[in-house]
């Protein structure tokens, strides 16, 4: 079935051209959040050139903004199509409630800790502090001794090892080895590389998928060297133009959603 109009925000624009040339219908295509409104079970979004708004029959959203919460929220409200599922993104958007839930169902959770604001912790072995809700590294802080939080933050053990990432998009999964010069890794240094999937950190990922409701999910996990798994966080909004197989796979799997769903 074709849509007479669909909207496609935060994608860049080699990829909304990607979408554009397997899609006859109309498009509105953002970088950025635009304003929308729900009325009447339909969904209005902001011109991309002009004063006003046009209703869509479909959502493509792929970005992570600051102040994005609401507009997530705003798609669930109207509970049209919306790939990925705005539920699942509405969940895991606040990366600490999202990892609350996660280590309720994960076979590789490990014991957190909290610390609010402006309050002192002590410590003889090394932990981890994370706040916010940004990923790629950042807001993360390893000590030992006396800390003082400036974020509420949680807390996690420092675990050596090797740190992948499971990435699942439209029934294909990908295992990445995430690499960096310090003990943050990513997915973007040039040596990151695709590995051999671990069939256990699959079947944790699958099963965060469904009990959380998403069609797009990359955990990252961490392999010590005896065996041991923990999961460290759940990206709701993965990186998928940093291999082109993956970008590839992505970029069919949003079109075969358009033009099928």
């Amino acid at each position: 079935m074709i849509h007479s109009r669909i909207a496609v925000v935060g994608l860049h624009e080699q990829e909304y051209q990607y979408i554009r040339e397997h899609f006859d219908g109309l498009i509105i295509w953002h970088q950025s959040i635009p304003k929308i409104k729900v009325t009447d079970g339909t969904l209005y979004v902001e011109k991309a050139q002009g004063v006003g708004m046009l209703p869509v029959d479909k959502m493509i959203y792929h970005g992570i903004f600051e102040d994005d919460l609401d507009f997530i929220a705003g798609l669930a409200l109207w509970n049209g199509p919306c790939f990925p599922n705005d539920f699942g993104m509405l969940e895991c958007r606040l990366k600490i409630p999202c990892l609350v839930k996660a280590m309720k169902y994960s076979k590789f959770n490990s014991p957190r800790g909290f610390i609010s604001a402006d309050t002192y912790v002590k410590t003889d072995t090394e932990l981890v502090a994370k706040w916010g809700n940004w990923h790629c590294g950042e807001n993360k802080h390893k000590f030992t001794g006396n800390w003082e939080s400036w974020e509420n933050s949680v807390l996690e053990p420092y675990f050596e090892g090797e740190a992948v990432r499971i990435l699942h998009i439209g029934e294909q999964s990908w295992q990445i080895s995430l690499e960096g010069e310090t003990w943050l890794k990513s997915i973007h240094p040039d040596n990151a590389r695709m590995m051999e999937i671990d069939a256990g950190l699959l079947e944790d990922t699958l099963m965060l998928k469904d009990k959380i409701g998403m069609d797009v999910i990359a955990n990252d996990y961490i392999i010590q060297k005896d065996g041991t798994k923990h999961l460290l966080e759940i990206n709701h909004i993965p990186n998928i133009t940093r291999f082109e197989e993956v970008r590839q796979h992505f970029l069919k799997t949003v079109t075969d959603w358009i033009n099928n769903e």
